[in-house]
């Protein structure tokens, strides 16, 4: 740990009766929607820790407001500011990688694992690792590492509570009991902003074009996966290892009201869905207080003012990346690993202007092809893994990405 050496918990100042949490990613989207139905119903949880990125001002306020133990920003260069935000707290304060994955470790009941993107990996193990009850927020753990996360859990008694809306929906409706019944699932997309441009228009679209997403309120980048679809090929790969079910038993829907949020058939003819208005505290809440129902502010859905719901199948050609996602998961190994990194590097040079829109998908498909067949066996594969993958993505991008894809 950095900084100010390794906070232990106390576990002398646990009330019983109360939920204890950690938050990982307290900052962004998700994390904030958790800390908001956290703070609605105080006298419930106990926040052991919350983690953020480099935002300390937010994460400072959040956990005063929440009275955590402790706060840890993972950005070093950021630890003096904390600890002057927070002085005079009583809160603890750590900064850096280490500081992160032991905050997951401390000893509370639920973890939401928030953070975005392969960083995530690490402390979310570290959670899974000591039998907690962990609300996947971050799709890349499985993406990235699935077989080891899901091995980890069933081996140590933790349970993971999808927090997506889309497997949350299929969790809420996926009866285990009587798994040999299910025919399939089928996971809702809304199609994104560009889900009626052409592939000539999306060419020129801008960063602030995709992440202007029509129903949901997310970061950039998941924005902007949710525009290439990438975000529903992750999600495909994610409802893999929750589910248990091979890929093509895991179908995809284009819905552009994102009222319904997942489907799963069974044999008798019987379809269970999950409806809901776009509200990510639904999802959440249901993670926070499963297996009891809490309640959350979402707004309550109006089927008549709806009058009617849309479904189409989605465009592979305007949108491969949900083909790249499927090939990823079919070829196994490292594939996953491999689209996930690509797709970062990709995503984070569009949104700085570097790329096109459609170079995303063009530097995935082209890194697969220049890494197939690697092995993941352990931790140490899946990092080896995603440090090629983002280096020759890298290289890609600085090799003039935009002229090739024709953008």
């Amino acid at each position: 740990m950095s900084r100010n050496g390794s906070p232990q918990a106390d576990g002398e100042r646990h009330a019983p009766g109360k939920r204890r949490v950690a938050i990982l990613g307290s900052t962004g989207s998700v994390g904030c929607n958790t800390v908001e139905l956290i703070a609605a119903d105080r006298n419930a949880y106990e926040v052991e820790a919350l983690v953020a990125l480099r935002n300390v001002e937010r994460l400072a306020s959040q956990a005063r407001e929440v009275r955590a133990r402790l706060a840890v920003v993972a950005d070093e260069s950021r630890y003096r500011v904390l600890k002057s935000l927070l002085a005079g707290s009583g809160i603890e304060v750590a900064a850096g990688a280490a500081a992160v994955v032991e905050a997951a470790a401390r000893p509370s009941d639920w973890v939401m694992a928030a953070i975005v993107g392969a960083a995530g990996l690490a402390p979310t193990l570290a959670a899974v690792e000591r039998g907690a009850l962990v609300a996947l927020a971050n799709k890349e753990v499985l993406v990235c590492a699935g077989a080891l996360v899901t091995d980890a859990a069933r081996r140590h008694g933790a349970r993971l509570l999808p927090v997506d809306s889309e497997h949350n929906a299929i969790f809420q409706v996926f009866d285990s009991d009587q798994a040999h019944a299910i025919e399939r699932i089928v996971l809702t997309a809304s199609g994104g902003p560009f889900r009626e441009r052409s592939r000539e228009a999306m060419a020129a679209a801008t960063p602030a074009e995709a992440v202007a997403h029509p129903n949901w309120r997310m970061g950039a980048k998941i924005s902007v996966d949710s525009a290439t679809m990438m975000n529903k090929g992750l999600e495909v790969i994610e409802a893999h290892h929750l589910f248990d079910l091979p890929s093509e038993r895991i179908e995809v829907v284009v819905h552009p009201q994102s009222v319904v949020h997942g489907l799963v058939y069974y044999s008798d003819g019987s379809v269970l869905a999950q409806l809901g208005s776009p509200d990510m505290r639904t999802p959440i809440a249901n993670a926070l207080g499963w297996p009891t129902r809490i309640p959350a502010p979402s707004p309550r859905l109006d089927l008549a003012a709806l009058g009617r719901l849309v479904f189409e199948a989605p465009d592979l050609e305007r949108f491969p990346a949900l083909r790249l996602a499927r090939t990823a998961l079919n070829a196994g190994g490292g594939a996953p690993t491999v689209l996930n990194a690509a797709n970062e590097v990709a995503v984070a040079a569009f949104l700085d202007g570097r790329i096109g829109f459609l170079d995303i998908a063009a530097i995935v498909e082209e890194t697969l092809a220049a890494l197939p067949d690697r092995r993941i066996a352990d931790l140490d594969d899946v990092y080896d893994t995603d440090r090629e993958a983002r280096a020759h993505a890298s290289g890609r991008v600085g090799n003039g990405a935009r002229r090739a894809a024709g953008g």
